[in-house]
């Protein structure tokens, strides 16, 4: 098993930055991809961006390139995704989920999530 924790959301305006962190344990770090994920009311939980375990490889949403960065510390076993640039269209709350060995764009793809952290944005 491997436990999730995200911090970092908050309420911000609009062209602010946040930085959200997600804490790991349970298990070894190395190996997992970890991904940040987000939902607003009313719409499916969408992906924003992963890493590979290295953290050499990223990926983001096209919605989020260019604003949001992925990145880990796997001493500390943590990821974290800062968020630049905020539009009110980023409000939601955003999912840390980790998928052993494999990256996904799909949310089902992914056994352990995290209990999710609100991010507001305001016009």
């Amino acid at each position: 098993q491997v436990q999730l924790v995200e911090s970092g959301g908050g309420l911000v305006q609009a062209g602010g930055s946040l930085r959200l962190s997600c804490a790991a344990s349970g298990r070894t770090f190395d190996g997992y991809y970890m991904a940040w994920f987000r939902q607003a009311p009313g719409k499916e939980r969408e992906f924003v961006a992963a890493i590979g375990w290295s953290g050499g490889g990223t990926y983001y949403a096209d919605s989020v390139k260019g604003r949001f960065t992925i990145s880990r510390d796997n001493r500390k076993s943590t990821v974290y995704l800062q968020l630049s640039s905020l539009r009110p269209e980023d409000t939601a709350v955003y999912y840390c989920a980790a998928k052993y060995r494999v990256y996904s764009v799909v949310a089902d793809g992914y056994p352990y999530w995290g209990q999710g952290t609100q991010v507001t944005v305001s016009s």
